[in-house]
């Protein structure tokens, strides 16, 4: 197969201040934001590894995007480079409730043969978080 990773996702945020603000505490790299700022760009980008999820701002209309896309429909999960715990201390840290968990969960790696737990939160559009710990 040739397709082999995920290069971006894209969401629609009711509130672009809220969520830069939130994904800056969580420690997150934001692209264009000063392009965006300044009306040079219509969107900014979350870095996430090499991926990145582009947000549409309030207000964005595209052609090419979900037809039906509105705040609020991610669930996206993050892969946690530590313990269970070290994540829940961290999201704390930040603010941020932890909504469910830590608790048994299969990830994508191995095909999902990998033991690993997931603990969830919710961020300002009310998007599902999800932070996958590989044990």
């Amino acid at each position: 197969m040739s397709t082999v990773s995920i290069d971006h996702i894209a969401i629609p945020t009711a509130n672009a201040e809220r969520l830069l603000e939130f994904y800056k505490r969580l420690g997150f790299a934001i692209n264009d934001e000063a392009e965006w700022r300044a009306g040079q760009a219509n969107i900014f980008s979350i870095q996430v590894g090499e991926s990145k999820i582009n947000v549409h701002p309030e207000g964005y209309t595209a052609f090419l995007r979900g037809p039906t896309a509105v705040p609020g429909s991610a669930d996206i999960c993050f892969v946690w480079n530590g313990t269970a715990a070290e994540c829940q201390q961290w999201l704390a840290e930040a603010g941020v409730e932890v909504i469910h968990g830590p608790g048994p969960r299969k990830g994508a790696r191995a095909r999902g043969v990998l033991p690993a737990e997931s603990l969830y939160a919710r961020d300002p559009d009310d998007n599902l978080l999800e932070w996958m710990v590989y044990l």
